[in-house]
């Protein structure tokens, strides 16, 4: 049997330590041989807590570590960029939270640095790794609903802490870098198309500065359409309608999609308002942090071709930054 992949994980962050990292432990083809905080005690603590063989009390040396073979980044948003180059340069292939920069231009750095290093690199959107996504892909492709020719996406929760990494506008914090981000990057998924152009509106805390509510529309070849509204400071709710010309898909958890049941899509045909076309797909129980530390790990193998390499991380922060200058600007911005 092939030995598991040793992983090593930059900082205690909670994605990490709620999602990821047990994720990755149960995982198929991975384990997490050691983790780093800038704080001793507090890395020991988590190792300790989630069965981490080894602690350190720096990020660098954590890098240092010649069994660690590949490095989850889940930083907040500032740190991506230098710390997954430093880890490349470490000899380390590495698997970086969304979104995977501050601008297009920053992200485009990790193209330079996978070509000087020979590493593998990619941005860890888990949900392209789904079962319910890849069979609602399916079904868009296959013509069941006709011509799919619209999305919309709803995605908040609510949290007002300052001090929380997500309410920093300074660090790449607010509601579009965080979730909107999943909007924009899975309509590309459905789609397999970029979009022409962005029109967007954003609302922002007087007194944090982050965009807590933003809505845009996004327009792709075909004449086809992404709406999606994100905030930072509604009720939580997450819903994806992928609408064809005969028919409709809806993923009814389509994100924080949960590891301990069977997730859902609806599939109508359209016939009435009340259902009477609808059926339902289940899935078994997945976890699909799990799934997207698998597929990493085949690639760094040479098993598989990398199938979303980092130009596609590019290619989101594109969007994201024509979004923003549309909100700014008043009008249609291009990536």
């Amino acid at each position: 049997m092939t030995e598991k992949l040793a992983w090593g994980v930059l900082s205690t962050a909670k994605i990490g330590r709620e999602k990821v990292i047990p994720a990755i432990q149960a995982s198929a083809l991975g384990r997490v041989a050691a983790i780093a905080s800038r704080d001793g005690d507090t890395a020991a603590r988590v190792a300790r807590n989630l069965g981490i063989a080894r602690a350190y009390g720096s990020y660098e040396d954590l890098l240092a570590d010649p069994a660690i073979a590949a490095i989850y980044n889940p930083l907040p948003n500032h740190l991506h960029v230098p710390w997954t180059i430093r880890a490349m340069e470490a000899g380390k292939h590495v698997l970086c939270e969304k979104p995977v920069a501050l601008t297009a231009a920053e992200a485009g750095q990790l193209i330079a640095a996978r070509a000087r290093t020979g590493r593998v690199v990619a941005e860890a959107f888990m949900v392209r790794h789904a079962p319910q996504w890849r069979r609602a892909r399916d079904i868009a492709r296959s013509g069941r609903i006709g011509e799919v020719r619209a999305i919309q996406t709803f995605f908040s929760y609510f949290l007002r802490d300052p001090a929380n990494v997500r309410n920093r506008a300074d660090i790449g914090g607010g509601g579009l870098m965080d979730i909107g981000c999943y909007a924009i990057a899975t309509a590309r998924y459905v789609f397999g198309a970029e979009p022409q152009r962005v029109a967007a509106l954003a609302e922002r805390d007087p007194e944090m500065g982050i965009d807590r509510l933003t809505s845009a529309l996004l327009e792709f070849p075909g004449e086809r359409h992404l709406t999606f509204t994100c905030a930072t400071q509604l009720s939580a709710h997450q819903r994806v309608t992928i609408v064809g010309t005969t028919g409709r898909i809806e993923i009814l958890v389509p994100f924080n999609a949960p590891n301990d049941r069977p997730t859902r899509i609806a599939v109508d045909d359209g016939r009435d308002l009340f259902g009477g076309g609808a059926t339902q797909e289940d899935f078994p129980t997945a976890d699909q942090y799990a799934l997207q530390a698998d597929d990493f790990v085949r690639a760094v193998r040479g098993e598989v071709a990398l199938e979303f390499p980092i130009e596609d991380a590019v290619a989101n922060m594109r969007v994201i930054e024509a979004a923003f200058r549309a909100a700014a600007g008043g009008a249609w911005a291009t990536p």
